[in-house]
């Protein structure tokens, strides 16, 4: 007989309803889940955001286009490279401003830098979340080497205000290079370090394999993108399918898997970092001479009409949306989040499953409430 919300009961009692979250640090942030729960088996689940909204789009529109730039650092605080770069090609089209070669191979390598940096967050956390502590330290000690290429370059380890319409504020500063080359020549062994310790081992297997299973053809009913949607055996990638800043010059393989679950969405990201490395090899080894700074005016005012920008980032597709009425200012700003998308499907992924189930799955969506609220 089918068991409904209404007749379950747990030793005589109604369903027990828990909030998890917002405090809980399994949910990655300000996220609070309503459980409904018959015993430990979720019968139903409630998604509530907004504790960390703080009105981007909105201030955006009180700005000018170069003055809200730093605003979209502090969305997806993970990936702030990529958000920024998302952004100001949207208004680098509008205003037709020519970005240098120099620059834009410089913008693809940070960004690759800034997906494996996410990824490697996203590891650590699900790995722990999980009750796997060394994959923990192991993932921040890279992340760390990373994080002072960052700092070298942009002044900043997290919210980098990495970019500028145009290209970059500054060439990279002496020995970068050598500190990127060295870095990407020691990385793979790192990532293997990562797959022997979790790959095959049959806890790890036991708490993924099978667990939030969703199609390739649900998934993009959904809306799913990036990672996500690729685990659900989905070759979808904005580098590929709508390249953008320069992408058309590198050579990389997209990643999927084959089962939707848990477990594919983990391999499908450890293959994405090795590809990241691959694009930025490709650049160290191709990086041409002159400036990394186009012509831009001090004041950007875009013709009248509307421009999206969508770019691949290390959660899926990140878009913004952009209205200009002729002025300094833009009329509209509406960002398309991915992990905002990927989020509702939560409740569709752990119905059935374990309240544990339930922390493995929030971590293989890698949401960030920055970008969920905004």
């Amino acid at each position: 007989m089918k068991t409904t919300v209404e007749e379950s009961t747990v030793l005589d009692a109604k369903v027990l309803e828990l909030n998890m979250g917002p405090q809980h640090p399994s949910t990655h942030g300000v996220l609070r889940v309503k459980l409904k729960l018959d015993g430990e088996r979720v019968l139903d689940a409630e998604c509530i955001i907004g504790y960390l909204h703080r009105g981007v789009e909105k201030i955006s529109e009180n700005r000018s286009y170069i003055k809200c730039v730093p605003y979209y650092d502090r969305t997806d605080y993970i990936a702030a490279v990529s958000n920024v770069y998302g952004y100001l090609l949207g208004v680098e089209a509008m205003m037709q401003i020519e970005v240098p070669k120099r620059a834009q191979y410089i913008r693809i390598m940070m960004t690759e830098f800034s997906r494996i940096s996410s990824h490697l967050l996203w590891l650590a956390t699900h790995a722990i979340d999980i009750g796997a502590m060394t994959v923990f330290l192991y993932c921040f000690r890279e992340r760390e080497e990373i994080l002072k290429l960052f700092e070298a370059l942009f002044g900043a380890r997290l919210t980098t205000h990495a970019f500028r319409v145009g290209g970059l504020w500054k060439d990279l500063p002496a020995g970068f290079e050598e500190a990127a080359r060295k870095f990407i020549d020691e990385f793979p062994e790192r990532v293997d370090e990562y797959e022997q310790l979790l790959t095959k081992n049959r806890i790890w297997m036991a708490r993924t394999q099978g667990i939030g299973v969703i199609s390739g053809k649900e998934a993009i009913e959904w809306g799913l993108t990036g990672p996500v949607l690729r685990g659900s055996g989905m070759k979808h990638d904005v580098r590929k399918d709508r390249p953008y800043g320069g992408y058309e010059e590198f050579d990389f393989d997209v990643p999927v898997g084959e089962n939707g679950d848990t477990y594919d969405r983990y391999l499908v990201r450890l293959e994405e970092m090795h590809q990241s490395r691959r694009i930025i090899q490709q650049v160290l080894d191709r990086l041409p001479d002159g400036p990394v700074r186009g012509k831009a005016p001090k004041i950007v005012k875009p013709p009248v009409g509307e421009y999206y920008s969508g770019i691949d980032g290390p959660r899926g597709e990140l878009g913004y949306y952009i209205v200009s009425d002729g002025s300094a200012q833009p009329f509209r700003v509406r960002i398309r989040p991915p992990t905002f998308i990927s989020l509702q499907v939560l409740r569709r992924l752990v119905r059935g499953h374990l309240m544990a189930d339930v922390i493995a799955i929030i971590g293989t969506l890698d949401i960030v409430l920055g970008e969920v609220d905004r």
